[in-house]
């Protein structure tokens, strides 16, 4: 059973380890994506040159892959750090930007589910219906709208049920509530706050947060549950204080810094089945 311990345990590790996590990420969310890595205890490195991101994927503990501001230059160096990371067993994390609103987006994220295999993908749930419709032929009600989703999680259940069994990963599903699976089991973070989806960039801070729990040792279930857990307490720590989305971001980053054991107990709510 998944619970608090488990998060407090890899987040101590986090903190106490400092780990090296390589970002290929969207112009976007670099800063914010990196402040949420830092906060949390981690290392962030933000590098996507094709010239040297094997280099770096080599002595980094995670690599995060996010497509949000994609060009063909950026899939090859996708690529080329993803299997430089496969090679030397490094956790690698897919964050499918807008998969689904244009075919560029789509065929990219499953070249990279095929040729490097990630171990975890987190997208909302139109974005995860539009891979598992393209990948396994599902067919669905999850609907986007450019780089957003329509539909919550439930209906991607199947979708990323689907998606996981086929490509042997653990699949995310972020949304009112976040949905992990693996294709048999699911657990379900209830945490969070209206407040998160009106910032940029905290689906991409996820991600990457995932790959930070990733990093420390957790198995890819346990790395995708420790990581949406924190952000959703953090969301919740945050508006307490915030006045609105310009003031969450910063309540939210200190959150993540200043988290307690005692915090993620009184506040967790998790569901596994």
């Amino acid at each position: 059973m998944h619970d608090s311990r488990a998060v407090q345990q890899s987040l101590a590790a986090i903190r106490g380890k400092g780990p090296l996590v390589h970002n290929i990420t969207n112009f976007v969310v670099m800063n914010s994506t990196a402040n949420a890595l830092l906060s949390l205890g981690a290392s962030p490195i933000m590098a996507h040159a094709v010239e040297e991101v094997e280099e770096l994927a080599a002595i980094s503990q995670a690599l995060v892959i996010n497509i949000g501001t994609l060009s063909p230059r950026w899939v090859e160096s996708m690529r080329r750090a993803g299997y430089a990371a496969r090679e030397r067993g490094v956790p690698i994390v897919l964050d499918p930007v807008g998969a689904g609103a244009s075919v560029l987006r789509t065929e990219s994220c499953l070249a990279l589910l095929r040729e490097v295999g990630p171990g975890i993908v987190r997208g909302n749930g139109a974005e995860i219906a539009a891979l598992a419709s393209e990948a396994v032929g599902f067919t669905g009600e999850a609907q986007g709208r450019g780089v957003d989703s329509l539909s919550g999680p439930e209906a991607a259940v199947e979708a990323a049920t689907a998606l996981a069994e086929h490509f042997a990963c653990v699949v995310v599903v972020s949304g009112a509530f976040d949905l992990i699976t693996d294709g048999t089991r699911q657990i379900r973070v209830l945490n969070g706050d209206p407040l998160m989806p009106r910032v940029t960039g905290m689906g991409c801070s996820a991600t990457a947060v995932i790959g930070a729990f990733a990093a420390v040792g957790s198995s890819n279930l346990e790395a995708a549950a420790n990581g949406m857990a924190v952000m959703g307490v953090a969301g919740e720590m945050a508006a307490q204080s915030a006045r609105g989305p310009g003031t969450f971001q910063a309540a939210f980053l200190d959150a993540l810094y200043l988290m307690t054991p005692e915090e993620l107990d009184s506040r967790l709510r998790l569901e596994e089945g």
